[in-house]
């Protein structure tokens, strides 16, 4: 039985259907639903620090990112909010780090019996490395995952 389901939701039409699939296993199984988004920490090291040899240029470049991607934060707590209602099992998580280190943290057994994502979650604006998030997950998740288009 499943008590504890979680799904990745960018607040994009890519997280639509997962989100779509958690609710309806959810309600099911009287499970506690989690949204997560994560904001992703991971963009300074992708960029390095010579980016156009400006100090000035990559924290103004590193803000506007973050700025984005709080943005996107609000549509995706927007998003779950609308498709859960006022039910009382759901709540969303803004949490921030490596995506794909953090979804695969929140895939154990430990923390959720079942994770939904769409495999172009957090593509948004994410980093180009999110583009192998699904096979990642799959490799190295240790709970039931449910992988949507």
């Amino acid at each position: 039985m499943l008590e504890r389901i979680t799904v990745a939701v960018d607040g994009s039409p890519a997280s639509e259907l997962s989100l779509g699939h958690a609710i309806h296993h959810a309600r099911q199984n009287n499970a506690v639903l989690t949204g997560i988004f994560i904001i992703d920490g991971q963009w300074a090291d992708f960029i390095g620090n010579d980016w156009q040899s400006s100090k000035g240029a990559r924290q103004g470049f590193l803000d506007y990112i973050l700025k984005e991607q709080e943005a996107q934060a609000q549509l995706a707590q927007t998003q779950f909010q609308q498709a859960v209602g006022d039910w009382s099992q759901a709540v969303f998580e803004v949490l921030a780090g490596d995506p794909i280190r953090m979804l695969v943290e929140r895939a154990t057994p430990d923390r959720t019996d079942l994770l939904i994502t769409s495999r172009r979650v957090f593509q948004v604006s994410g980093r180009p490395i999110l583009k192998t998030l699904a096979s990642q997950l799959a490799q190295r998740a240790s709970c039931p995952l449910l992988l949507l288009p």
